[in-house]
């Protein structure tokens, strides 16, 4: 077959060359060798025809359409793709009746593959219950949304949740090599010789998306023209126009996830901090209101009375957000993120929080002690409204006197930390409780 040839057919619809170089049985399969490794539980399923309800979780390019397809080869009894885009609760109805049938009639299973469940509303997932729980339909949906916050509970709970992780550029690799050695699938009928330098790019931009680097591949080769002597050879020039850089995705899940992941930088490293701030921003389009709110919180909640100022820092930044803008606020907001991570940290006001909450179970009600009652109206005294002790009439302007309700008389809710300057306040604290 020459490249002439093979161009008619591609442009007569013949099928990428990612979809014809999917993996048809197990052994073929690239990448999640966590779950379908060598004695793991999932391939001796597979293996076994023994597949029960599972929820494949992960992102775009990981494998999850392509499992589902290799059980489908594996399997004895029947195999139905939906996608939750366009399917509806009358065609999975529809798949139910005929799965009932297929059992009845035939003693034969009905596997019901749902791609992209999370589009399918709590409604429509409820209608697949009744099915799985009786064992009328073997039910794998695939999700790149995390299940827990996009997929109903009932379901969720009556499935095996198995997660792919990203594949690696070493995996686009190896499926690059692959296609370029088959000559019933692949690139092998034609005279392709690829550079080591073009693979790995591809493979390195393509970021573990195997769909993508075998496209890109494909677009190469039927776009590079032959050498003299006929051979077509993809250089780093060929691929660097073969394929451009992604534009990253953000549900969301994933939104959540890199949120959770800034805060928690936030309170052990500058360099995490700031690069999950700048990547939602600039890379997910994620607003910067969103991480200066969660600063501010972070402010409080992890670095307190350790350093006050992180607060300012913060606020000011957000400030300057709402006067200038995007991206030139960017170096305010990077300053207080940093002023945030390098500052002494303290979660004391957390904690202080945390008891009285427990206290409110304790006391019910609580009772204001005469003597902190407003007295500033006739009568006052009359009711017993007594024996305030004005502090700054005494030394220190301190004095000792009970604040609390009378049911949490010696309760202690607030204890200062030994970091920044928290600790002079914990200082203050003991001084007090001596005198």
């Amino acid at each position: 077959m020459d490249l002439f040839t093979y161009g008619a057919e591609a442009n007569a619809g013949r099928q990428p060359l990612a979809e014809r170089m999917r993996a048809r049985t197990i052994e073929e399969y690239i990448g999640q060798e966590h779950i379908v490794g060598p004695g793991k539980m999932l391939r001796r399923a597979i293996e076994a025809d023994q597949v029960t309800s599972i929820l494949l979780y992960g992102p775009p390019g990981t494998g999850k359409t392509t499992l589902a397809h290799v059980i489908a080869n594996r399997t004895d009894g029947q195999f139905v793709r939906l996608n939750a885009v366009d399917a509806s609760v009358k065609d999975v109805r529809e798949t139910i009746e005929q799965a009932k049938d297929n059992r009845a009639l035939y003693g034969k299973k009905t596997i019901l593959f749902l791609d992209e469940v999370h589009r399918f509303k709590t409604s429509q997932q409820d209608a697949l219950l009744p099915a799985v729980e009786a064992g009328t339909i073997v039910f794998i949906g695939a999700t790149t949304e995390n299940p827990f916050h996009s997929i109903n509970g009932a379901l969720l709970s009556r499935s095996t949740l198995f997660r792919l992780e990203p594949l690696t550029p070493g995996h686009a690799l190896e499926a690059m090599r692959r296609a370029l050695a088959d000559r019933e699938r692949g690139l092998g009928a034609l005279p392709v010789q690829a550079d080591d330098e073009a693979l790995s790019h591809i493979a390195l931009v393509a970021g573990g998306d195997l769909r993508r680097a075998l496209n890109a591949l494909e677009l190469a080769a039927l776009t590079t023209p032959p050498a003299a002597d006929g051979t077509i050879r993809i250089t780093l020039a060929a691929a660097e126009e073969s394929i451009r850089q992604p534009t990253v995705a953000a549900d969301e899940s994933t939104q959540y996830d890199v949120l959770s992941a800034f805060h928690k930088s936030v309170r052990g490293s500058s360099d995490a901090a700031l690069f999950w701030f700048l990547y939602a921003v600039e890379k997910l389009g994620m607003d910067p209101m969103v991480f200066l709110r969660r600063l501010i919180v972070a402010c409080s909640e992890d670095i307190g009375l350790a350093n006050p100022q992180a607060m300012v820092q913060a606020v000011t930044a957000m400030d300057a957000y709402h006067k200038i803008g995007w991206p030139e606020a960017r170096y305010n907001i990077a300053q207080a993120i940093l002023f945030a991570v390098e500052s002494p940290k303290s979660n004391s006001i957390g904690n202080a929080m945390d008891r009285i909450y427990k206290a409110f179970d304790t006391i019910g009600s609580a009772e204001v002690p005469l003597h902190l009652r407003d007295a500033h109206y006739k009568g006052s005294k009359q009711l017993g409204h007594t024996g305030y002790k004005y502090p700054h009439d005494y030394p220190g302007h301190y004095v000792d006197q009970q604040y609390l309700p009378d049911r949490l008389s010696g309760y202690t809710f607030f204890e200062a930390s030994l970091q920044g300057t928290e600790a002079k306040m914990r200082e203050n604290q003991q001084r007090r409780r001596k005198d």
